[in-house]
């Protein structure tokens, strides 16, 4: 079975934490797309691991985890995980590979990612790790991929800057390369293979928010190309949300906490969520969950079951409430629009609910939760017309309720 595993926002929905628990089920998790921009936070028996490339499924200690063709990898942020990895305990000796057709990012991406972003008319707010130029080079195709770093007559045409850092590193990711096409072709029938995107789908360089998205593809269908599979492998689709909302960096986010009357709210949720970037530290920008937006994740990302994450935020909120429409100047949208000047001027038409005013933490079962979470959810999956099959209500693997295995459905 096949089980793609994306976000349906703008990232940090807590993926990490859904990968990590199927995990356990998985044999084979790749990471098809992305790079060290993204960030996933995973707390497993008290121990908080932090990872930027490395698949989530590491720290299950019978899987193997692939970087896939679509991701840009930078060697040395890779290894320095990698080895912080083995200090916390994780043996990934022969359980992580390299497809040999990702993207190097080199050394001087960097420099040029962050002086590009400064001299844009609107920055779009880049981490600047260089990610957006590993793509862009790869698209014009002047990049490097890392079977092309072994040929001495390709390595020779770089930088001296980019030769003497392959130099570096090379010896350590040759013996990890393989054939990810071979490998996916030849795994062993039955098995259980988890694609795990990075970032959320409305950071697509395709479906997003453009300009102000990722370079790479974070959509369902970037689990093709980026896991060499075929499109009819994939079994089952799983998208990942939060209660509520948030993005980092520029970009419209109608949704968004804005006025004075929302600021404690916005503190109790950027503080009892961590809505800090792992990658970067910047606090998140918060907002009321998007319905709007969801609901066109999952309409153009076939999504057939969703994992919502971070409820118990709101275990305190006297009445949350739904963005279930857009307010513009033409009138209210139901629908997420292209324009980016529509987006940016939208504001949120809310529905309210009544709080739990209670900790769910605890919870084993669906029907254990309060009856005010239940329609709360219930809201959502009827707006959505998709079904919730996993909650998260908190940051421990065994905070999660499960009311349909994507692994079996």
């Amino acid at each position: 079975m096949k089980l793609v595993v994306i976000g349906a926002q703008w990232g940090d929905e807590g993926k990490g934490k859904i990968v990590d628990f199927l995990a356990e089920e998985a044999d084979v998790i790749v990471r098809f797309s992305g790079g060290a921009n993204a960030g996933h936070t995973i707390v497993h028996d008290d121990v908080t691991y932090k990872l930027h490339l490395v698949p989530s499924g590491i720290i299950a200690p019978d899987t193997r985890v692939i970087l896939g063709s679509g991701m840009v990898i930078d060697p040395e942020s890779l290894f320095s995980e990698l080895d912080r990895l083995t200090e916390q305990g994780i043996d990934w000796e022969g359980r992580v590979f390299i497809s040999d057709r990702a993207h190097l990012v080199l050394p001087h991406y960097k420099e040029i990612d962050i002086e590009q972003d400064r001299t844009r008319s609107k920055p779009i707010g880049t981490t600047g790790r260089g990610i957006g130029v590993a793509y862009a080079k790869k698209a014009s195709r002047d990049g490097m991929r890392m079977i092309d770093s072994l040929d001495p007559a390709q390595v020779e045409l770089l930088p001296p800057e980019d030769r003497t850092f392959i130099a570096r590193f090379a010896a350590r990711y040759t013996p990890l390369l393989v054939d990810l096409a071979a490998f996916m072709r030849t795994a062993a029938s039955g098995e259980h293979h988890l694609l795990e995107g990075a970032q959320g789908a409305l950071l697509d360089i395709d479906i997003g928010t453009y300009p102000y998205v990722s370079s790479g593809s974070s959509a369902a269908a970037g689990a093709c190309v980026g896991a060499a599979i075929g499109p009819r492998s994939i079994d089952h689709v799983l998208g990942v949300f939060k209660a509520y909302s948030t993005r980092v960096g520029n970009g419209p986010f109608p949704s968004e906490f804005r006025g004075k009357d929302t600021d404690e709210l916005e503190e109790l949720v950027r503080e009892t969520g961590r809505e800090y970037g792992v990658t970067t530290g910047r606090p998140r920008r918060c907002g009321y969950l998007d319905l709007v937006a969801l609901r066109y994740a999952c309409a153009v990302n076939s999504v057939d079951s969703l994992a919502l994450t971070h409820l118990d935020v709101y275990d305190t909120v006297e009445a949350p409430k739904l963005c279930i429409a857009y307010e513009t100047d033409a009138g209210v949208i139901e629908d997420f629009p292209s324009d980016i000047n529509i987006l940016e001027e939208a504001r949120p038409v809310t529905k309210s609910f009544s709080g739990w005013n209670c900790p769910i933490g605890e919870c084993k079962s669906y029907e254990e939760l309060p009856q005010e979470a239940r329609s709360y959810i219930e809201f959502i999956e009827e707006f959505i017309e998709t079904p919730i099959s996993m909650i998260s209500i908190g940051y421990e693997r065994e905070r999660t309720i499960v009311r349909r295995n994507p692994w079996t459905v």
